[in-house]
């Protein structure tokens, strides 16, 4: 039998290098003959949008300094004229030109009292609000409280001044006539008027006012606690508001001390609603440091008299009382805006 001998192929070299160098000459001639194009990236929305956020704070600061130098211009003439020290005096004569007399001390204390009362309500309730609403209402039940306490900063002024002396102050006769018989030794409590037009009720009607600026300010800082933090204060045994106590607050106290430094800011420009609660004091009258005895501040002197602006010196009497009103806002808001970057940066 014929033994058949299987064939063998020889083995043939491929030149892979070839192949490959073949293929990225391919390449290169499909590159050069279809180069590859990058997006240009133009910068002309940068610089306008940069240029447009530079211009609207540059014109904010220019607002700011011309209307401080437009009332120290004003000011100027009539406190040169005054013959009695602005800052100490309570007299307020301008009717005559050639001898004005006037001081804002009344006025001063007026302003800052009813402010600072207002603060001592508004802030404690605000704080508590907002810790309800983040902390221990439920989803559905937090969104509509909310929008309800945002509500009344959508209420005029002058609706809340008139329900402060028609309704408000005749049911706070009751709370006056127990401080000015338990604490009527102490000068902030002594007798004052009885018509209700009282430091304290227009104190209670601004806490009312600045509640909604508090809460939401308030509200928005305690919302940014670190979940994390929160988590380890309950997974060490932390009660809710031991939790609240030793997380909480400690993160949002820079938040809740700006928000009620905005919410004095507002308490101290208020006009309207003080000018109608407020009962002005005879002229020659004493000086009576009490929350409930009547008085001015400075908006709701300006607001009191401006038909009396017929003569430059008597509108300079004026608006120096203004550009001090403006001063105490300004540093006040100022104090504010420190007080929140210190806490960003030292959270």
């Amino acid at each position: 039998m014929r033994h058949l001998t299987p064939l063998r192929a020889e083995p043939t070299h491929v030149d892979r290098t070839a192949g490959a160098h073949g293929d990225h000459r391919g390449a290169d001639h499909a590159v050069r003959d279809h180069p590859v194009r990058f997006a240009k990236i133009g910068r002309f929305g940068d610089r306008l949008f940069r240029g447009a956020s530079l211009g609207a704070s540059l014109v904010i600061i220019a607002i700011v300094v011309f209307v401080g130098v437009f009332l120290l211009w004003m000011a100027i003439p009539s406190l040169a004229a005054d013959q009695v020290n602005f800052l100490t005096s309570r007299e307020w004569q301008v009717g005559d030109s050639g001898n004005l007399r006037f001081g804002i001390a009344g006025l001063l204390w007026t302003t800052v009292l009813s402010s600072v009362v207002a603060m001592l309500i508004a802030v404690p309730i605000s704080v508590g609000v907002a810790l309800f609403i983040t902390q221990y209402a439920p989803r559905r039940l937090a969104g509509p409280l909310a929008f309800v306490v945002n509500l009344l900063a959508a209420v005029p002024s002058i609706v809340f001044g008139l329900w402060g002396i028609i309704e408000l102050a005749p049911r706070m006769q009751p709370i006056s006539s127990f401080l000015e018989d338990s604490l009527g030794w102490i000068p902030l409590f002594r007798s004052g008027v009885s018509a209700g037009g009282t430091v304290l009720v227009a104190s209670v009607v601004l806490a009312i006012m600045i509640i909604p600026i508090v809460t939401a300010i308030s509200k928005d800082v305690f919302e940014q606690t670190p979940a994390d933090q929160l988590e380890a204060a309950l997974a060490l045994g932390a009660t809710r508001w031991e939790k609240i106590r030793m997380t909480v607050l400690p993160y949002g106290r820079s938040g809740v001390i700006s928000a009620s430094m905005l919410g004095l800011g507002r308490a101290l420009g208020e006009t309207i609603a003080v000018m109608i609660i407020l009962s002005m004091p005879a002229p020659g009258d004493p000086f009576n440091p009490s929350v409930l005895a009547g008085g001015e501040t400075f908006a709701s002197k300006i607001a009191n008299n401006a038909q009396e602006f017929d003569t430059p010196e008597k509108t300079g009497a004026y608006i120096a009382a203004g550009l001090v009103l403006f001063v105490v806002t300004f540093c006040v808001n100022a104090v504010a805006r420190l007080i929140a970057d210190r806490g960003r940066a030292n959270p």
